[in-house]
């Protein structure tokens, strides 16, 4: 091998071991109310004995990043790798990377509010165990930030990882008794686009595979509830609620198990009169997200360590 790839892999592998001069991590995570993001901070804790770490809570808001960016700078970080703790990759991209520098034109409003709230703005419940509407997560404009450090951005989504199955696998085994007579509900926010949408349930569709290891389940569903647009998720609380009531039947049990971040979002109101068993707990805290958030920064590392 020769001396010059040799320096470059000692370069990428310096830039990528934990401790790395000048390197940061900033978490993005949507943020919601205090145990939710409780529960983010117990899952990003382990990681500050390795890394600089913040997180920026909101849906990629500006102030939010740019206090976040300027405290890793605070600590000597110049390279920063940002993870985006979001179910889906889409998320918040675009006016994401134009914070960041990371994309000449900003997104239009017409984009923001699609992202946010859908063609229609945002439904009476948006808030309903998430956020409120005029809470401080909600959506800014984007601003491009004066930062000196330099920014890599990861795009996959947090459904996207199989280490997801290790925390759903985790979940239902915990609370399930005899499978033979339970039915198992995965239950995710959703997005308003109907394509977007199918690509949310064929990777929730593809997490839950390992839940067969446990036993012969009655039934698995995934099941988007579309949350902050009030024609979808009316739609989609109707075959919920007959889900619901179908697995309860002839002496049936029914498992439900959030597909978010942290939290039960606004599922107590949505299964209200149902008999159901869950422990209410998202994918935070659990070490899996905590070796997700590390593997995804790892992978961002080798990106910043190409760079000039």
């Amino acid at each position: 091998m020769s001396g010059w790839v040799i320096a470059v892999l000692s370069c990428v592998v310096s830039w990528a071991q934990p401790g790395a001069p000048e390197l940061g991590i900033l978490v993005m995570a949507h943020g919601g109310d205090p145990q939710w993001n409780r529960d983010v901070e117990a899952t990003v804790a382990p990681l500050r004995e390795k890394y600089p770490v913040e997180i920026a809570y909101g849906m990629a808001r500006t102030s939010t990043l740019r206090e976040a960016a300027k405290r890793l700078e605070d600590r000597g970080a110049r390279r920063i790798a940002v993870v985006r703790m979001f179910i889906s990759g889409d998320s918040f991209l675009p006016a994401t990377e134009y914070i960041l520098g990371l994309r000449d034109t900003a997104p239009s409003e017409a984009e923001i509010g699609h992202l946010v709230h859908g063609p229609h703005g945002p439904s009476p419940a948006a808030g309903a165990g998430h956020h409120a509407p005029d809470s401080d997560h909600c959506m800014e404009k984007p601003e491009r930030l004066d930062a000196k450090a330099s920014f890599v951005l990861s795009r996959r989504g947090v459904s996207e990882s199989p280490l997801v199955d290790e925390i759903l696998l985790h979940r239902v085994k915990a609370l399930s008794n005899d499978p033979k007579q339970e039915s198992v509900l995965i239950l995710a926010h959703g997005p308003g686009d109907e394509a977007e949408n199918e690509r949310w349930l064929a990777n929730m569709r593809m997490r839950v595979q390992q839940l067969y290891k446990i036993g012969p389940f009655r039934h698995i569903e995934c099941e988007t509830l579309r949350e902050d647009w009030p024609d979808r998720r009316a739609e989609a609380e109707r075959r919920i609620r007959a889900y619901m009531k179908l697995g309860s039947e002839n002496g049936g049990r029914v498992i439900v198990v959030p597909f978010r971040i942290a939290g039960f979002g606004p599922y107590k109101e949505v299964l209200e009169g149902f008999e159901y068993v869950a422990d209410e707990k998202g994918f935070c805290p659990h070490p899996s997200m905590t070796r997700w958030i590390e593997e995804t920064a790892q992978d961002c590392f080798a990106g910043l360590s190409a760079r000039p």
